[in-house]
């Protein structure tokens, strides 16, 4: 069983740059992939980024690439999420989501991939 909280969602200025955590729960983080989904209003979960549980392989939905940014700390049990220069559109629930990592499964893109989520911080972008 894994627990998630994230922390660091807000307001922040269209430009501007906002850094989101998630803290997990355990002993067994380092055997977890990771990623961040977002749910804008009305709209499906989708996709952010995600980084295998070694930390050296990321990647990221091409509408964020350049732009965000998601690292992990194993000693500390803890994702990121570093995004520079969000969109007013990009305003969503943020999740931080976990699975276990099979290492012949080379990403995990879809919210049926994983088995545990937080409660998502709220991004909110002013244009």
């Amino acid at each position: 069983q894994v627990q998630l909280v994230e922390s660091g969602g807000g307001l922040v200025q269209a430009g501007g740059s906002l850094r989101l955590s998630c803290a997990a729960s355990g002993r067994t983080f380092r055997n977890y992939v990771m990623s961040w989904f977002r749910q804008a209003p009305g709209k499906e979960r989708e996709f952010v980024a995600g980084i295998r549980r070694s930390g050296s392989v990321t990647y990221y939905a091409d509408s964020v690439k350049g732009r965000f940014t998601i690292a992990r700390d194993n000693a500390k049990n803890t994702v990121y999420l570093q995004s520079n220069s969000p969109k007013p559109k990009e305003r969503a629930v943020y999740y931080c989501e976990a699975t276990l990592e099979i290492p012949t499964v080379k990403v995990y893109m879809k919210v049926s991939d994983y088995d545990y989520w937080g409660r998502g911080p709220k991004f909110t972008v002013s244009s």
